[in-house]
């Protein structure tokens, strides 16, 4: 068939990769370049480009082996990286499979050092306010170097010849290869377990080139050298090298013979202090004492105690002014107290009640007087309308009617009858005379209407 002839897309991304895999010179690959596309992702596999002054191959590199890389890779940074070219069938593109990746230029060791000093620098480690003040007669100094080399020598001559009392302990440990970090670590952790025991610890090593000094750059060497409890005198190499552990120490010394000189005194310079000391106090002690007693003389040769009764004169005539003093004091206060009694008295009087007193009860009785006559006007103004009342109602009083004749009728209850109407026949009724009542029957009921009878 004609369909025979094709390629799938996949069988030739197949081939192709087959020929990267197959070429002897794509197996193991060394590039240079600068960073391209960096962005650190963490805990996964990172994805990044490589680039020179006219091309970019894309790169990826695993975890298993990013996690080996022993600086932190940045934009820009000129690397050297190892690995293989294949085919990425899924995009059908090839590209880099990096393996190891060192920094260029500077070397792997250096760039790792620096981005280690800038990140502790960072958290304070270097601190001038952390260094602690190294004791000026210890008891007992700590020693980390190896045992086999001149360093622990230099040190025990140093400090015997300077300071024989000071007791001084090694703690061998390996200053060199890929166990000496651990080492270092241990005979640290060691030292510290005992307490207060050690006043001051000496680590150090000989001269060297950089990857030989490299266990005193490790980090966690450097922090336990900023946890150690006493002061640390560092003398790591020679005075041209630097060191980590030479920033994090108390103190730096250039050589081992130095880190003795700074932990210990000298004998003999401390011996000529103490003399120098003595002699200054028995001289001032003796300063002193002539002082005293030419003070003592003129004290005994003072008039005071040759007469000791003048001792008291300034004192007796002084105590008679003062008593003097009070006693007039005290008449002048008597007396301005007998005036201000005085004149709050006549002031008492002056505002005393009696006077208000009387004005009060004048007050009173004329109140009262004309209450008397009030009352007597109102009394004889109520008698006369009471008497003006009772004269109307006397005149209004239906007594006075029946007088004339006239007489008012009321039923068995005693309602007054105003109506024919109020009445039915054979009721009885009474006829209220002004002499007397009257029982009556009703026989008949005749109505009026305009003056005339009507049934």
């Amino acid at each position: 068939m004609a369909d025979n002839k094709y390629l799938t897309v996949t069988d030739l991304n197949y081939y192709i990769t087959q020929k990267f895999k197959n070429d002897p010179y794509l197996h193991k690959v060394f590039l240079q370049g600068e960073l391209s596309n960096f962005r650190f992702r963490r805990n996964s596999h990172q994805y990044f480009s490589l680039k020179d002054e006219k091309s970019k191959i894309n790169v990826v590199m695993f975890r298993s082996y990013f996690d080996k890389v022993k600086f932190k890779p940045e934009e820009g940074m000129k690397v050297y990286v190892t690995g293989y070219v294949s085919v990425y069938g899924a995009q059908g593109s090839y590209q880099f499979y990096a393996e190891t990746m060192e920094p260029a230029g500077l070397g792997a060791l250096y760039e790792q050092l620096k981005q280690l000093q800038a990140k502790l620098a960072k958290e304070g480690l270097f601190d001038r306010s952390h260094k602690k003040s190294l004791p000026r007669f210890p008891d007992n100094i700590a020693v980390i170097t190896s045992a086999s080399g001149a360093v622990i020598h230099d040190i025990l001559v140093t400090a015997n010849r300077r300071f024989p009392h000071a007791e001084v302990d090694l703690f061998p440990a390996q200053v060199q290869g890929d166990r000496a970090a651990d080492s270092l670590v241990s005979a640290m952790r060691q030292i510290a377990s005992y307490g207060d025991k050690y006043d001051v610890l000496i680590i150090g090593r000989g001269g060297g080139s950089l990857e030989d000094l490299w266990p005193f750059n490790e980090e966690r060497v450097v922090r336990q050298v900023y946890q150690m409890p006493m002061p640390v005198i560092s003398s790591v190499g020679h005075e041209t090298d630097t060191t980590l552990c030479d920033l994090v120490a108390d103190a730096r010394a250039a050589t081992p013979t130095a880190a003795a000189e700074y932990a210990t005194p000298s004998l003999t310079d401390e011996l000529a202090n103490i003399h120098q000391l003595q002699s200054g106090l028995l001289a001032s002690m003796q300063a002193i004492i002539r002082g005293k007693r030419d003070l003592l003389n003129r004290i005994n040769n003072s008039v005071i105690m040759r007469e000791p009764a003048r001792l008291y004169d300034q004192q007796a005539q002084t105590l008679d002014m003062l008593q003097q003093r009070l006693e007039r004091s005290s008449k002048q206060r008597v007396a301005r107290a007998r005036q201000e009694y005085q004149l709050l008295k006549q002031k008492l009087h002056a505002a005393g009640p009696g006077k208000e007193l009387r004005q009060t009860k004048q007050q009173v009785a004329f109140l009262s007087s004309r209450l008397t006559n009030n009352m007597q006007h109102f009394l004889l103004g109520k008698r006369n309308l009471f008497k003006q009342t009772a004269q109307q109602l006397d005149d209004y009083s239906p007594l006075k009617t029946l007088e004339r004749g006239f007489v008012y009728a009321t039923d068995q209850e005693g309602k007054t009858l105003g109506s024919v109407d109020q009445i039915s026949e054979q009721e009885k009724l009474n006829l209220h005379f002004k002499d007397g009542i009257v029982k009556a029957t009703v026989n008949s009921i005749r109505r009026t209407n305009d003056g005339n009878e009507k049934e």
